[in-house]
């Protein structure tokens, strides 16, 4: 297993540590105090553009070089990133055009990172020529294990531009899906307001107007911003393979930080990394929730540096943030907490942002594992030093060890650009809370789940919960049908079929293709304000807990065979299902025509775990986190103390605890944050 941290040797020369006799004498210290932690790999050279070629075409990577025969002679590994996150300042003021246009036609200024329009030509040639040349210099290098192509890819709404080169692409891009210009106008409904087009030139870029833009010419814009993107990440890619063969390639994910399609992007890569702001501040179920939906964006062929079958962390944080409102610490043994989080959801390379503190930019405060001293007596190298120590006793057995579930929630991005318009039925209604709701549940049940998308093949999943599919293609229709056809269970929501592919409502009723699935039509649906309520009634088939309330939206149903489970208690439709079930073939189709509270989810998954035969991990204690991988047919188990206090934690099987190599039997006692790795196995190894 990789385990290790980011590393920027431009920041460690003189003047800002070595000596003028010994500018990079730095290097060596920090190579030896990495050894110290157990760590094995550094990240390097990803904002390095303007270092690596400080006049064009003068390119020098000698000192990334020597960086990385420093790291060599310590026995570290190194991952490079390609530099053109960050371009350099004069090819900003050579080619100005480069710069990205905002929605307002203004530029975006040179001096930062991410200071380009991902559609000009000129920007691409210069990153090819760039990448070009630190393979050519570097990619022999013997401790080169990956590539990490550009940062953050998208980030800071950097996915969108409205440049004179954007809208030659954008243009080309209709055409290539339409064809005709005719059914592009039927398509996207430009009839409406009279905004038919006769020439694909004359199809606007959605910048600012006096009202909004169509919503189907909307949708087209950021699945065209989205395959721009991943275009560019393909262009190094191909270069990278091209020149390194021998070197797999990844870049970095942050969930829900950026505007393209996460799937189509992992395509292009031999496997994903992803970045975790994980703190003391945020719950741990929303921190598994992002972790899953990134580890799902591959499930299968990964090519990773060691050959395991997992994702890696390429940005673990290791302290504070800096751009949060207060920037408070780490509380200890948190990092640890949620490095293991991490590892049980299916890691095999950790790597902690920063290596050290920087002593200037505009990060200088954001934590790091040594601070600004470099001393390393600090605690949270001290702390690093424990987990480093733990990993390599727990490697060898969870090496090609896999997370696997048995629930899936579905997810798509078209779904989500479609949903977050400027005119919808709702603007209280958030798509990320709903689905969290339903992950909340499952997360406090210790249930492992993946994340898929409506068109992938779902026979391997026992229950699968598509919350609020306000677009669904036809093809996503008839993948649910065949699911719940041949065995599976399904679970629905409200905001289910709205619209098709085109952001165009059906003429065949709500939820679009699906109403002789759910044997149900929707014919009408209330969005309530916050604060306003209906309350749900349930019948004898439902265990409910309360007579939970319905919120946000309340769906109108006319029942056709489905099995009424809830009725509405107020209001003119008092009496009305909001929530069935029906049989389908082998399976069974679930129907929740509204949003409730916590409550209600924690007995919707309940339920529906049961009738699908889904039973948790473990049986724990409150405040404990549970998650596994597997290997051979034997679970390796993690148990995370999410609280301030010590918990006592009953054991019903044998186990083996990974740290101490000792059985442990009968009952654990995890202290505060306090991490145990349990693995199922008859005698201790």
């Amino acid at each position: 297993m990789y385990f290790g941290a980011d590393y920027y040797p431009e920041h460690w020369v003189h003047p800002y540590d070595g000596t003028p006799q010994e500018p990079e004498a730095r290097w060596k210290r920090d190579a030896r105090l990495m050894v110290n932690a157990g760590l094995n790999v550094v990240r390097m050279g990803e904002f390095s553009w303007g270092l690596c070629e400080r006049e064009e075409g003068k390119y020098d990577f000698t000192w990334l070089r020597r960086a990385m025969d420093v790291m060599a002679i310590h026995g570290i590994k190194v991952v490079l990133g390609t530099p053109t996150a960050a371009p350099p300042v004069w090819l900003a003021q050579k080619h100005p055009e480069i710069l990205p246009l905002d929605e307002n036609g203004l530029r975006r200024h040179e001096g930062t990172r991410r200071a380009y329009c991902l559609n000009s030509d000129i920007y691409w040639e210069y990153s090819k020529k760039v990448v070009h040349a630190m393979a050519a210099v570097l990619g022999d290098h013997p401790n080169l294990i990956a590539w990490q192509i550009d940062n953050g890819i998208g980030r800071h709404h950097t996915e969108y531009s409205f440049n004179p080169e954007t809208k030659r692409d954008w243009h080309a891009w209709l055409k290539a899906k339409y064809e005709d210009i005719d059914r592009l106008n039927n398509s996207l409904g430009l009839r409406f307001w009279g905004q038919v087009v006769s020439d694909w030139k004359q199809v606007p870029m959605p910048m600012t107007a006096p009202v909004v833009h169509n919503p189907a010419l909307l949708l087209d814009w950021r699945r065209f911003s989205s395959d721009t993107c991943v275009a560019f990440v393909r262009m190094q890619a191909e270069i990278l393979r091209e020149m390194t063969p021998q070197v797999p390639v990844t870049t970095s994910f942050r969930a829900f930080a950026a505007n393209f399609d996460y799937f189509d992007m992992a395509r292009e890569l031999d496997f994903v990394s992803v970045d975790s702001d994980a703190a003391i501040q945020n719950k741990a179920s929303e921190i598994a929730c992002n972790i899953d939906l990134l580890r799902s964006l591959k499930k299968t062929g990964m090519i990773t540096p060691d050959g395991d079958q997992g994702f890696w962390v390429i940005e673990q944080k290791a302290g504070n943030v800096s751009w949060a409102d207060v920037n408070s610490l780490v509380r200890p043994g948190v990092v640890r907490l949620f490095t293991y989080q991490l590892l049980s959801r299916g890691a095999s390379g950790v790597l902690y942002f920063y290596w050290r503190q920087p002593r200037f930019g505009h990060e200088k405060f954001y934590g790091g594992v040594l601070t600004h001293d470099g001393r390393g007596d600090n605690r949270m190298y001290e702390e690093v030093c424990q987990i480093g120590q733990e990993i390599k006793r727990i490697a060898p057995v969870l090496h090609n060890s896999r997370v696997k579930a048995e629930v899936c929630i579905l997810v798509s991005h078209a779904n989500d650009w479609a949903l977050n318009q400027a005119m919808r039925p709702n603007k209280f209604f958030d798509q990320r809370e709903h689905l969290q709701l339903f992950y909340a549940a499952l997360h406090k049940r210790n249930v492992p789940v993946d994340f898929a998308r409506p068109e992938d093949n779902l026979a391997a999943y026992k229950l699968v919960i598509a919350p609020s599919l306000h677009l669904l293609a036809g093809g996503e229709a008839d993948r649910l049908k065949l699911y719940v056809h041949t065995g599976g269970t399904l679970i629905s929501t409200f905001n289910t079929g709205l619209v098709d592919e085109h952001n165009t409502v059906p003429a065949t009723g709500y939820p679009y293709d699906l109403t002789d699935l759910f044997g149900l039509k929707v014919l009408e649906f209330d969005p309530l304000p916050p604060g306003e309520e209906n309350n749900l009634m349930f019948q004898g088939a439902f265990p409910a807990s309360a007579n939970h309330p319905a919120r946000i939206w309340c769906d109108l149903i006319e029942p056709k065979d489905c099995q009424i489970l809830a009725t509405y208690t107020r209001d003119f439709y008092a009496g009305r299902p909001a929530f069935t079930r029906n049989r389908f073939g082998d399976g069974r189709a679930i129907y929740v025509g509204t949003m409730s509270t916590p409550a209600f989810y924690d007995d919707l998954t309940g339920w529906a775990l049961e009738q699908c035969g889904v039973k948790p991990l473990l049986e724990v204690p409150e405040h404990i986190e549970v998650h596994a991988r597997e290997k051979d047919g034997r679970k390796i188990y993690f148990l995370l103390n999410h609280h301030h206090a010590a918990i006592r934690v009953n054991l019903n099987k044998p186990l083996v605890d990974l740290f101490t190599g000792e059985k442990a039997g009968g009952s654990l006692d995890l202290q505060p944050h306090g991490v145990a790795v349990l693995h199922e196995q008859a005698a201790v190894s």
